[in-house]
Parts: C-alpha cells; structure tokens; sequence
C-alpha cells in the first residue's frame, strides 16, 4: 500500500507541476462546454420561438380561405403576410427572402358549397327525404391551393406544411357537409345540431409522468461534453507515460521492488480525481454559470450520487485506455496525434457530435463499441429518466470491464516486452 501511495505522490508531483497541461485538462472543457451550448441552445430557440414569415395571397376571400388564414395565424412557429399578386409572392421566394407563398385560388369557397349542396341534395334524394326535381348536373372543376416553396426548403418543412393544410381543408369540408345536411333535415337549426369537433385527439405522454425533465441543449451538452472532457485525458496521460520511458524513469523503476500494477495504480488514483474534478466543474458551470447566460439551468435535484458514480466509472474506462496507450506507443508522435484520434472517432461513435439515433443502422450499431456511448447512455438515464442504480448497471458494468480488460492487456504488454 506505502508503495501505492508513493506512485500516487509521484504523479500528482508531476502534474501540478504542468501548468499547461492543468490548463487544458480543466479550462479547455469549460470553454467548448459553454461555446457549444450557447450555439445549440440558439438553434434551439430558433426552431420553438422564432416565426418563419410565409406569404399568403388570397384570391378566394371566401370561408375557406378566412379559416386557413386563421388556422395558420394560430401556429407559434408561422407568420402569415398577406399579397395581393401571385407573381410578386413567387418572386420573392425564389430570391429567397421567404420559404413559402400560399396561394388560395380564386372561387374555392363557393365552388366547395356547389359541390356540397349537389352531393348532399342527391343522397336526400336517394333517401326519399327529398321531392325528386329534373335538373342537370352541374360539373365543378377541382380546385388546388398552389404551394411555392423556396428550393433550399427542407423536406421535413414541405411535408409539415402539405399535412397541415391538408388536414384544415378536409375539416372545413366535413363541417360544410355538416352543415348542408343540417338545412335539408330542417328548418330550425336548434332541433338537429351536428358536433363538427374532431372525435380523436391526440395526447403527448412522457414516460414515467410528467414529473421528467424535458430534454433542454443544457441536459444534452454537460453529460455529452463531460464524457469529452474525462477521455481526453488519454492525451496528458499516454504523454506522461513516453515521457517516463524516454527519460529513463522506467528503467530506474524496473530496478526497485514495484510492479508495474502499482505504477499503474497511482496514476490511475491521480487522474480519477482529475475525472472527477472535471465533473465537478461541469456540473458547477451547468448549475449556476448558465442561467447568466441565459441557457436553461442544469437540474441535479436528488441525482448528484448517480451522477458521480457514472461519472466515477467513465473516468476508469477513460484512464484504462490512456494506460493502454501509453504502454504501447513508443514516442509523443505516436501518442500525441492517435489519442486525439482515437478520441474524436469514439466521440462521433459514441453520439457527443450526432444523437445516435439520427445515424444510419449501421453506425448506431458500431456505436455500441464505443465507451462514451455506454457513459452518454448512462448519464440521459439519470439527467432524464430518473431511474435508479438498477437501471445503469448495465452500462457502468461495460465501463469497468473496459477499464479491466485495457489495463490487463496494458501489463501483459509491458511483462513481455520487457521480459529477460
């Protein structure tokens, strides 16, 4: 154990005495953490709070058109412009001033009530609830609303937009067909009243109760940029180790009674307070920088024990990896430049950069590979799932062996090559 200790004093030396490695293994994070959610939480507000301005030209100035208009003037993320020419509005989205021009085209209201009033007046017809009368019929041609979209419009955009007029103008058709069968029932409209309100409704339930926090670019960048943070220090780690090599610090240590497990251990003491550190740095920049800021406050209510332990294990699974490439690379040109590598790849596997679920299956397969996935999963459990111990076992498990299998492999490694 005074073994231990003494490996421990002997890394902790080396690193306070490192400014700028202590500068980048704790500022760097901070500053990447509050950049990117400043830039998320824009794009964010940008997408719930901003109105897009669209154009609306409407030759109709009929109930349809006035219940479009309504409909749309009710949405939180559309802002209706009223134009008179359909050229002019056609124009200015192809320069691209707006995205989209609505053009409501000229009779639709009353062509809808023809169409209705003859549909309805046949079926009464053929109920024998109607005189039968010799008429023609009357042909109505089908009317279209035209939809201009500027070309760099998004397909999600174009479909949202196709849907909702779609479903607005299927009700107000069923509402006048309400209507038109109300007038030939009878006379007075208070003996027969059709309820015209939509019949199925749809309700948004979270998981769990309405007690979960709904994910925020908050909830979404400290666990993701803290995995980060607490894997990058592969880079000072591996370094330290060539640096030991190349000075010789290995050879004088071969020749006292420690074994290479222990010097493994104190460094591995050492930067799991750093971990740790760095956590809790994250933590204090979402809890109370933030809010100055104007990003939403970070909630550990009742979590900061799981937090720590997932947080505890991450930091193992990192250091176990930075051990392994320490024992094996033989210079800082090889350590350097494959540990920052190695950490933006399982970065982008592990979903820091792109939310797993966006990825082709392929890639959310190989992301199952990648430790800061199992971190990033266990830390959504607790920030938005409010589960237990129970439910992050899994993924803590995968850390530790992770941790066990690169620090093993790290020994054997080093017994062999070094083996007389």
């Amino acid at each position: 154990m005074h073994r231990l200790w003494a490996s421990t004093y002997k890394e902790f030396l080396l690193l306070i005495r490192d400014l700028g490695g202590l500068a980048i293994l704790f500022l760097m994070p901070l500053v990447l953490l509050v950049v990117i959610t400043l830039v998320q939480d824009s794009t964010f507000k940008t997408v719930k709070e901003t109105k897009i301005p669209i154009l609306m030209v409407d030759q109709d100035s009929g109930t349809v058109s006035e219940s479009i208009h309504e409909s749309l003037s009710k949405s939180n993320s559309l802002e209706i412009i009223k134009k008179s020419s359909e050229t002019e509005a056609l124009e200015l989205v192809q320069k691209g001033d707006y995205q989209l021009a609505i053009i409501i085209p000229k009779g639709l209201s009353r062509d809808m009530d023809k169409k209705v009033t003859a549909n309805v007046n046949g079926i009464m017809t053929r109920l024998g609830l109607e005189e039968d009368s010799v008429s023609t019929a009357i042909k109505i041609e089908p009317k279209e609303i035209r939809l201009y979209f500027d070309p760099a419009t998004q397909l999600s955009f174009k479909s949202s937009i196709k849907n909702g007029i779609d479903k607005m103008v299927s009700k107000i058709e069923t509402r006048t067909i309400y209507e038109a069968f109300q007038e030939q029932l009878t006379e007075d409209d208070s003996e027969i009243i059709f309820d015209t309100e939509s019949f199925i409704t749809f309700a948004e339930i979270v998981p769990g109760g309405n007690k979960n926090p709904i994910p925020n670019s908050t909830q979404h960048n400290v666990p993701a940029w803290t995995l980060f943070a607490i894997f990058f220090i592969i880079l000072p780690l591996s370094i330290n180790m060539v640096k030991e090599k190349n000075q010789g610090t290995f050879i004088r240590l071969r020749t006292q009674p420690v074994s290479y497990a222990t010097v493994l251990g104190g460094k591995t003491l050492v930067f799991l307070l750093v971990c740790l550190i760095q956590f809790s740095l994250m933590l204090f920049i979402g809890i109370f920088l933030f809010p100055f800021l104007g990003l939403p406050q970070l909630d550990v209510s009742g979590k900061l024990p799981l937090l720590y332990l997932t947080a505890f294990f991450a930091g193992l699974a990192a250091i176990g990896l930075g051990l392994l490439v320490g024992t094996v690379a033989k210079s800082q040109e090889q350590s350097a430049p494959f540990g920052a590598t190695l950490v933006v790849i399982l970065a982008a596997l592990g979903g820091v950069w792109v939310p797993v679920f966006v990825m082709p299956p392929t890639m959310q397969l190989l992301s199952n590979i990648s430790p800061m996935n199992w971190g990033l999963n266990a830390f959504y459990d607790v920030f938005l799932r409010n589960v237990g111990v129970s439910e992050i076992i899994p993924e803590i498990s995968l850390l530790l062996g992770f941790f066990i299998l690169s620090t093993l492999i790290a020994i054997m490694y080093y017994e062999q090559k070094n083996a007389v």
